[in-house]
C-alpha cells in the first residue's frame, strides 16, 4: 500500500501521521521526544515497520521545531514550518474554516484564514502559561490526573479568578486560592479560563475571529480549555479527529504534494534509518563577524548535511543524497 508520511517534531512529543493518497488518516503515533528527537524518529520508523510491514511510504514531510534536523535524517520531500503544516490540515478537515486556535507542548498559535489562505497568525514569544507543559506540572502538583482535568473543570459552578498572564504568577494564584478553601473544580475552571482570557489578550488581541473555528494540538483534549474557549468566543469550537496530530497530518499532505508536484521518486531513505548510527557535532565558524554556530551531521560516520551559516559557506559544502 502506498502512502504518506508526516512527520511533526517538537520539544516535548514527536507525532506521526501516515496518510492514504485519498488523504484519509491511516495511523498515528505519539511519542515523547524527551531532547532527543533523532531517537524518537527511529523509533516512530522502527515501529511503523513492524506493525505495518505492508508499507510503501512514497512521501515524506517534517514540520515542528526539529523539522530540518530530522529531514535530513529521514530525506524528507518537504520540509514546513508549523503554521503552514496546521493550515493545510485543517483546511484539508474542514475547508470553509476561517480561524484555528493551536496550543502545544511548548508554544501556542492562532491562524487566521480566508478563501483558504492564512491571512494572518501569531504564536506565543514570552510566557508558557496555557500550554500542555505547564497544564501537566499543575495537574501534577494537585495530583490530578491530566486526563481528568478537564473533567473536574467541567464540574465548577463558580470558577475563582486566576491570574494568567504569566505560568509564575498562575501558580501562586493557585496555590493562594487552595490555602484559602475555595473547591478544586472553581480553582481548575478559574485557570483554564484565565489562560484562554491570556491567549485571546495576546495572540488574538486586533484579531477577527470568526467561524468555522477549529482547536487544535494537544490541549483540545482539555474539556475545561475547549468550553473556556466557547463561553470567551460566544460561539461552538470544532475539536477535529486527530487533533493532537495535525501537524503531522498537514506535513504529510505537504509531502503529497511536493512528490506529484515534482513527478519524482520520494527521497526517503527508507525505514533502514531506524537502524542507522547518528552522530551530529557543532563548530562555531569564525570566517565573519556573524559567528554562525554550525551543525554537521553523521550517518553511519558520513557528513549527509550542515546548516546554521548565513552564507552556504558550510551548508553547500556538504551534498545531501
Amino acid at each position: 500500500m502506498q502512502v504518506y508520511l508526516g512527520l511533526d517534531i517538537g520539544s516535548v512529543s514527536t507525532n506521526i501521521a501516515i496518510l492514504t493518497g485519498d488523504g484519509t488518516v491511516m495511523d498515528t503515533l505519539y511519542i515523547r521526544t524527551q531532547g532527543k528527537p533523532i531517537e524518537a524518529v527511529q523509533q516512530a520508523l522502527g515501529h511503523i515497520r513492524d506493525t505495518h510491514p505492508q508499507l510503501d511510504i512514497i512521501g515524506v514531510g517534517t514540520t515542528g521545531s526539529g523539522r530540518e534536523l530530522i529531514g535530513i535524517v529521514v530525506g524528507a520531500d518537504s520540509i514546513k514550518n508549523e503554521i503552514t503544516a496546521h493550515a493545510v490540515a485543517a483546511l484539508h478537515i474542514v475547508p470553509e474554516v476561517q480561524t484555528v486556535l493551536e496550543i502545544g507542548g511548548q508554544d501556542s498559535k492562532i491562524m487566521l484564514m480566508r478563501n483558504g489562505v492564512v491571512t494572518d497568525f501569531a504564536m506565543n514569544t514570552v510566557c508558557a502559561a496555557g500550554t500542555g507543559s505547564f497544564l501537566d506540572q499543575q495537574a501534577a502538583r494537585l495530583n490530578v490526573p491530566i486526563e481528568k482535568f478537564g473533567d473536574i473543570a467541567l464540574q465548577s459552578r463558580t470558577p475563582v479568578r486566576i491570574a494568567g498572564r504569566c505560568a509564575v504568577f498562575a501558580e501562586s494564584d493557585m496555590i493562594h486560592k487552595q490555602q484559602a478553601g475555595h473547591p478544586l473544580p472553581d480553582i481548575l475552571n478559574g485557570l483554564c479560563q484565565s489562560l484562554v482570557r491570556n491567549y485571546l489578550n495576546n495572540l488574538g488581541k486586533g484579531k477577527q475571529i470568526t467561524g468555522p473555528i477549529l482547536f487544535q494540538g494537544g490541549v483540545a483534549a482539555n474539556k475545561g480549555m475547549h468550553r473556556a474557549f466557547e463561553e470567551a468566543l460566544g460561539q461552538p469550537i470544532i475539536i477535529p479527529p486527530h487533533f493532537n496530530v495535525m501537524g503531522a497530518v498537514g506535513a504529510a499532505l505537504l509531502a503529497q504534494e511536493a512528490v506529484q508536484s515534482q513527478q519524482k521518486k520520494s527521497l526517503f531513505r527508507g525505514f533502514e534509518v531506524a537502524d542507522f548510527s547518528y552522530h551530529p557535532t557543532s563548530i562555531e565558524c569564525s570566517g565573519c563577524a556573524n559567528c554562525c554556530e554550525i551543525v554537521k551531521l553523521h550517518m553511519n560516520g558520513q557528513p549527509i548535511g550542515c546548516w546554521g551559516d548565513r552564507c552556504g559557506k558550510w551548508s553547500s559544502a556538504v551534498t545531501v543524497a
